[in-house]
Protein backbone atom coordinates (compact mmCIF):
# COMPACT_ATOMS: atom_id res chain seq x y z
CA UNK A 1 0.00 0.00 0.00
CA UNK A 2 1.01 3.65 -0.42
CA UNK A 3 1.93 5.59 2.70
CA UNK A 4 3.86 8.60 4.00
CA UNK A 5 6.88 7.03 5.68
CA UNK A 6 9.64 8.44 7.88
CA UNK A 7 12.77 6.64 9.08
CA UNK A 8 14.62 9.61 10.58
CA UNK A 9 13.74 12.89 12.30
CA UNK A 10 14.22 15.99 10.24
CA UNK A 11 12.47 18.56 8.06
CA UNK A 12 9.45 17.54 6.00
CA UNK A 13 11.86 16.33 3.30
CA UNK A 14 12.44 13.35 5.62
CA UNK A 15 8.97 12.11 4.65
CA UNK A 16 8.71 9.68 1.73
CA UNK A 17 5.72 8.59 -0.35
CA UNK A 18 6.34 4.91 -0.88
CA UNK A 19 5.00 1.36 -0.77
CA UNK A 20 4.93 -0.45 2.59
CA UNK A 21 3.30 -3.60 3.91
CA UNK A 22 -0.37 -3.39 4.79
CA UNK A 23 -0.87 -3.46 8.59
CA UNK A 24 -2.70 -6.27 10.37
CA UNK A 25 -5.26 -5.52 13.09
CA UNK A 26 -4.43 -6.74 16.58
CA UNK A 27 -6.93 -8.46 18.86
CA UNK A 28 -8.43 -5.16 20.12
CA UNK A 29 -8.01 -3.22 16.88
CA UNK A 30 -9.75 -2.64 13.60
CA UNK A 31 -8.15 -2.27 10.20
CA UNK A 32 -9.44 0.89 8.55
CA UNK A 33 -9.44 1.48 4.84
CA UNK A 34 -8.51 5.15 4.99
CA UNK A 35 -10.53 7.65 2.98
CA UNK A 36 -9.22 10.84 4.58
CA UNK A 37 -6.76 11.95 7.26
CA UNK A 38 -6.50 15.23 9.13
CA UNK A 39 -3.30 17.25 9.56
CA UNK A 40 -2.45 19.09 12.76
CA UNK A 41 0.70 20.64 14.28
CA UNK A 42 1.40 17.45 16.21
CA UNK A 43 2.29 15.73 12.93
CA UNK A 44 4.98 18.33 12.29
CA UNK A 45 6.40 17.86 15.80
CA UNK A 46 6.62 14.10 15.30
CA UNK A 47 8.26 14.63 11.91
CA UNK A 48 10.98 16.90 13.26
CA UNK A 49 11.32 15.19 16.64
CA UNK A 50 11.03 18.61 18.28
CA UNK A 51 10.93 19.48 21.05
CA UNK A 52 13.32 16.78 22.27
CA UNK A 53 10.93 16.11 25.15
CA UNK A 54 8.80 14.14 22.68
CA UNK A 55 11.61 11.66 22.17
CA UNK A 56 12.09 11.21 25.91
CA UNK A 57 8.35 10.59 26.33
CA UNK A 58 8.56 7.48 24.18
CA UNK A 59 8.14 8.49 20.56
CA UNK A 60 11.67 7.29 19.72
CA UNK A 61 15.06 8.64 20.80
CA UNK A 62 17.02 8.38 17.56
CA UNK A 63 14.17 8.00 15.11
CA UNK A 64 10.37 7.70 15.17
CA UNK A 65 9.02 4.44 16.58
CA UNK A 66 6.05 4.65 14.22
CA UNK A 67 7.23 4.95 10.62
CA UNK A 68 3.96 6.12 9.06
CA UNK A 69 2.77 9.62 9.96
CA UNK A 70 -0.76 10.81 10.63
CA UNK A 71 -3.24 10.62 13.53
CA UNK A 72 -6.74 11.76 12.48
CA UNK A 73 -8.53 9.14 10.39
CA UNK A 74 -11.86 8.56 8.66
CA UNK A 75 -12.72 5.54 6.56
CA UNK A 76 -14.38 2.13 6.41
CA UNK A 77 -13.62 -0.88 8.57
CA UNK A 78 -11.84 -3.51 6.49
CA UNK A 79 -11.28 -6.16 9.20
CA UNK A 80 -11.60 -6.51 12.98
CA UNK A 81 -9.56 -8.24 15.68
CA UNK A 82 -10.96 -11.20 17.61
CA UNK A 83 -11.89 -9.10 20.68
CA UNK A 84 -13.70 -6.37 18.73
CA UNK A 85 -17.48 -6.46 19.13
CA UNK A 86 -18.47 -2.85 18.42
CA UNK A 87 -17.54 -2.73 14.74
CA UNK A 88 -17.79 -4.90 11.67
CA UNK A 89 -16.35 -4.72 8.15
CA UNK A 90 -18.00 -1.99 6.10
CA UNK A 91 -18.75 0.33 9.04
CA UNK A 92 -17.93 4.00 8.43
CA UNK A 93 -15.77 5.25 11.31
CA UNK A 94 -13.63 8.15 12.43
CA UNK A 95 -11.13 8.67 15.21
CA UNK A 96 -7.41 8.60 15.89
CA UNK A 97 -4.62 6.10 15.28
CA UNK A 98 -0.95 5.88 14.44
CA UNK A 99 -0.18 5.99 10.73
CA UNK A 100 -3.31 7.45 9.09
CA UNK A 101 -1.35 8.88 6.13
CA UNK A 102 -1.73 5.58 4.33
CA UNK A 103 -4.24 3.52 2.41
CA UNK A 104 -4.82 1.31 5.46
CA UNK A 105 -4.29 1.93 9.18
CA UNK A 106 -4.79 0.06 12.45
CA UNK A 107 -6.91 1.73 15.12
CA UNK A 108 -7.80 0.76 18.68
CA UNK A 109 -11.52 0.19 19.07
CA UNK A 110 -11.68 2.63 22.01
CA UNK A 111 -10.24 5.46 19.85
CA UNK A 112 -12.77 5.34 17.01
CA UNK A 113 -16.54 5.81 16.70
CA UNK A 114 -19.19 5.64 13.98
CA UNK A 115 -18.75 8.53 11.56
CA UNK A 116 -21.34 11.34 11.86
CA UNK A 117 -24.00 10.62 9.26
CA UNK A 118 -24.07 14.20 7.95
CA UNK A 119 -20.33 14.49 7.29
CA UNK A 120 -18.18 13.44 4.35
CA UNK A 121 -15.04 11.44 5.08
CA UNK A 122 -12.97 14.60 4.55
CA UNK A 123 -15.06 16.54 7.04
CA UNK A 124 -15.01 13.69 9.56
CA UNK A 125 -11.22 13.42 9.35
CA UNK A 126 -11.00 17.04 10.51
CA UNK A 127 -12.73 16.31 13.82
CA UNK A 128 -11.03 13.77 16.12
CA UNK A 129 -7.80 15.26 17.53
CA UNK A 130 -8.83 18.92 17.38
CA UNK A 131 -12.45 18.34 18.37
CA UNK A 132 -11.56 16.18 21.37
CA UNK A 133 -8.90 18.70 22.44
CA UNK A 134 -11.42 21.55 22.41
CA UNK A 135 -14.06 19.47 24.19
CA UNK A 136 -11.72 18.34 26.97
CA UNK A 137 -10.27 21.84 27.38
CA UNK A 138 -13.68 23.43 27.87
CA UNK A 139 -15.55 20.69 29.72
CA UNK A 140 -12.87 18.96 31.80
CA UNK A 141 -10.21 21.60 32.41
CA UNK A 142 -12.19 24.81 31.99
CA UNK A 143 -15.52 23.61 33.44
CA UNK A 144 -17.37 26.00 31.16
CA UNK A 145 -20.83 27.11 32.32
CA UNK A 146 -23.72 28.99 30.71
CA UNK A 147 -23.38 32.76 30.91
CA UNK A 148 -19.61 32.79 31.32
CA UNK A 149 -17.41 35.06 29.23
CA UNK A 150 -15.02 32.84 27.28
CA UNK A 151 -12.01 34.00 25.26
CA UNK A 152 -10.58 31.66 22.60
CA UNK A 153 -7.11 32.62 21.39
CA UNK A 154 -6.31 31.13 18.00
CA UNK A 155 -10.03 30.98 17.22
CA UNK A 156 -9.54 30.31 13.50
CA UNK A 157 -7.24 27.32 13.97
CA UNK A 158 -7.95 23.62 14.15
CA UNK A 159 -8.72 23.48 17.88
CA UNK A 160 -9.96 27.06 18.03
CA UNK A 161 -12.80 26.65 15.53
CA UNK A 162 -14.21 23.79 17.60
CA UNK A 163 -13.66 25.66 20.87
CA UNK A 164 -15.70 28.65 19.66
CA UNK A 165 -18.60 26.42 18.63
CA UNK A 166 -18.51 24.19 21.71
CA UNK A 167 -18.35 27.16 24.09
CA UNK A 168 -21.29 28.74 22.28
CA UNK A 169 -23.23 25.46 22.47
CA UNK A 170 -22.56 25.47 26.24
CA UNK A 171 -24.32 28.82 26.59
CA UNK A 172 -21.22 30.99 27.01
CA UNK A 173 -20.59 34.45 25.57
CA UNK A 174 -17.65 33.80 23.25
CA UNK A 175 -14.92 36.15 22.05
CA UNK A 176 -12.47 34.89 19.44
CA UNK A 177 -8.94 36.19 18.88
CA UNK A 178 -7.49 35.92 15.36
CA UNK A 179 -5.78 37.89 12.59
CA UNK A 180 -7.49 40.38 10.28
CA UNK A 181 -8.09 37.97 7.41
CA UNK A 182 -9.85 35.44 9.64
CA UNK A 183 -12.30 37.65 11.55
CA UNK A 184 -15.22 36.89 9.21
CA UNK A 185 -14.63 33.16 9.60
CA UNK A 186 -14.65 33.38 13.40
CA UNK A 187 -17.89 35.38 13.36
CA UNK A 188 -19.48 32.89 10.97
CA UNK A 189 -18.97 29.98 13.42
CA UNK A 190 -20.76 31.78 16.23
CA UNK A 191 -18.37 34.09 18.08
CA UNK A 192 -20.25 36.94 19.76
CA UNK A 193 -17.20 39.22 19.54
CA UNK A 194 -13.92 39.06 17.61
CA UNK A 195 -10.60 40.65 18.55
CA UNK A 196 -8.14 41.27 15.72
CA UNK A 197 -4.83 40.87 17.56
CA UNK A 198 -2.98 42.93 14.93
CA UNK A 199 -5.05 45.96 15.94
CA UNK A 200 -6.33 45.43 19.47
CA UNK A 201 -4.94 44.04 22.71
CA UNK A 202 -7.31 41.65 24.47
CA UNK A 203 -5.19 42.03 27.64
CA UNK A 204 -5.44 45.83 27.89
CA UNK A 205 -7.41 45.58 31.13
CA UNK A 206 -10.64 46.86 29.62
CA UNK A 207 -12.16 43.38 29.37
CA UNK A 208 -11.98 40.39 31.69
CA UNK A 209 -12.94 36.80 30.97
CA UNK A 210 -14.08 33.93 33.17
CA UNK A 211 -12.33 31.36 30.99
CA UNK A 212 -9.49 31.74 28.50
CA UNK A 213 -8.42 28.98 26.12
CA UNK A 214 -5.04 29.70 24.60
CA UNK A 215 -4.52 27.49 21.56
CA UNK A 216 -1.83 29.71 20.00
CA UNK A 217 0.81 29.16 22.67
CA UNK A 218 3.04 32.21 22.30
CA UNK A 219 1.80 34.70 24.90
CA UNK A 220 3.23 35.15 28.38
CA UNK A 221 1.38 33.94 31.45
CA UNK A 222 1.39 37.43 32.95
CA UNK A 223 -0.34 38.86 29.90
CA UNK A 224 -2.95 36.11 29.82
CA UNK A 225 -3.66 36.52 33.53
CA UNK A 226 -4.33 40.24 33.04
CA UNK A 227 -7.31 39.30 30.88
CA UNK A 228 -8.74 36.88 33.47
CA UNK A 229 -11.25 37.69 36.18
CA UNK A 230 -9.79 37.39 39.71
CA UNK A 231 -11.00 33.79 39.97
CA UNK A 232 -10.99 32.97 36.28
CA UNK A 233 -9.54 29.90 34.60
CA UNK A 234 -6.79 29.73 32.00
CA UNK A 235 -6.38 26.56 29.95
CA UNK A 236 -3.25 26.17 27.84
CA UNK A 237 -4.00 23.85 24.93
CA UNK A 238 -0.66 22.56 23.72
CA UNK A 239 2.17 25.03 23.36
CA UNK A 240 4.43 26.41 20.68
CA UNK A 241 7.87 27.83 21.37
CA UNK A 242 11.37 28.05 19.98
CA UNK A 243 13.15 25.96 22.61
CA UNK A 244 14.49 22.73 21.17
CA UNK A 245 14.17 20.82 24.44
CA UNK A 246 10.77 21.87 25.75
CA UNK A 247 9.18 24.06 23.05
CA UNK A 248 6.14 25.65 24.66
CA UNK A 249 5.83 22.99 27.36
CA UNK A 250 7.96 25.06 29.77
CA UNK A 251 5.21 27.72 29.85
CA UNK A 252 2.69 25.04 30.78
CA UNK A 253 4.95 23.80 33.58
CA UNK A 254 5.31 27.33 34.92
CA UNK A 255 1.52 27.68 34.93
CA UNK A 256 1.07 24.47 36.91
CA UNK A 257 3.71 25.55 39.46
CA UNK A 258 2.16 29.00 39.88
CA UNK A 259 -1.49 27.93 40.10
CA UNK A 260 -1.49 26.83 43.79
CA UNK A 261 -0.29 30.29 44.86
CA UNK A 262 -2.84 32.46 43.02
CA UNK A 263 -6.63 32.70 43.06
CA UNK A 264 -6.88 32.13 39.33
CA UNK A 265 -6.94 28.54 38.06
CA UNK A 266 -4.09 27.87 35.62
CA UNK A 267 -4.46 24.59 33.78
CA UNK A 268 -2.80 22.66 30.99
CA UNK A 269 -4.21 20.06 28.64
CA UNK A 270 -2.73 16.88 27.24
CA UNK A 271 -5.69 15.67 25.22
CA UNK A 272 -6.48 12.11 24.23
CA UNK A 273 -8.92 10.88 21.62
CA UNK A 274 -11.56 8.68 23.26
CA UNK A 275 -14.57 6.96 21.79
CA UNK A 276 -16.90 8.47 24.39
CA UNK A 277 -15.81 11.99 23.47
CA UNK A 278 -16.11 11.24 19.77
CA UNK A 279 -19.68 10.09 20.42
CA UNK A 280 -20.39 13.37 22.26
CA UNK A 281 -19.04 15.32 19.30
CA UNK A 282 -21.12 13.23 16.91
CA UNK A 283 -24.31 14.18 18.78
CA UNK A 284 -23.45 17.88 18.52
CA UNK A 285 -22.46 17.58 14.85
CA UNK A 286 -25.59 15.70 13.86
CA UNK A 287 -27.68 18.24 15.80
CA UNK A 288 -26.11 21.05 13.75
CA UNK A 289 -24.45 22.71 16.75
CA UNK A 290 -20.87 22.00 15.65
CA UNK A 291 -19.40 21.74 12.16
CA UNK A 292 -15.81 21.13 11.01
CA UNK A 293 -14.11 24.01 9.23
CA UNK A 294 -11.95 22.79 6.34
CA UNK A 295 -9.15 24.85 4.88
CA UNK A 296 -7.65 22.84 2.01
CA UNK A 297 -7.50 19.23 0.96
CA UNK A 298 -4.41 17.54 -0.45
CA UNK A 299 -3.72 14.21 -2.10
CA UNK A 300 -1.74 11.64 -0.10
CA UNK A 301 1.28 12.24 -2.34
CA UNK A 302 1.14 15.94 -1.33
CA UNK A 303 1.35 15.28 2.43
CA UNK A 304 4.68 17.08 2.80
CA UNK A 305 3.20 20.27 1.38
CA UNK A 306 0.14 19.95 3.64
CA UNK A 307 2.26 19.53 6.79
CA UNK A 308 4.43 22.47 5.76
CA UNK A 309 1.45 24.78 5.41
CA UNK A 310 0.02 23.75 8.78
CA UNK A 311 3.40 24.30 10.46
CA UNK A 312 3.39 27.90 9.18
CA UNK A 313 0.09 28.58 10.95
CA UNK A 314 -1.71 29.62 7.78
CA UNK A 315 -4.61 27.19 7.91
CA UNK A 316 -8.18 28.36 8.51
CA UNK A 317 -9.63 25.45 10.43
CA UNK A 318 -8.27 22.03 9.50
CA UNK A 319 -6.21 20.78 6.60
CA UNK A 320 -7.14 17.33 5.32
CA UNK A 321 -5.49 14.71 3.14
CA UNK A 322 -7.77 12.77 0.81
CA UNK A 323 -6.59 9.16 0.46
CA UNK A 324 -9.56 7.67 -1.45
CA UNK A 325 -12.58 9.19 -3.16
Amino acid sequence: MKAIVQDRYGPIDALEYKDVDEPVAGDDEVLVRVHAAGVDPGVWHLTTGLPYLLRVLGFGLRGPKVRVRGMDVAGRVEAVGKNVTSFKPGDEVYGACDGSFAEYARARQDMIAPKPSNLTFEQAAAVPVSGCSALQALRDRGRVRPGQKVLVIGAAGGVGTYAVQLAKASGAHVTGVCSTTKTDLVRSIGADDVVDYTRDDFADGARRYDLILDTAGNRSLSRLRRALTPRGTLVLVGGEGEGRWFGGVDRLLRALLLSPFVRQRLRGLFATTRRTDLESLTELIEAGKVAPVLDRTYALSEAREAIGEVAKGRARGKTVITVRD
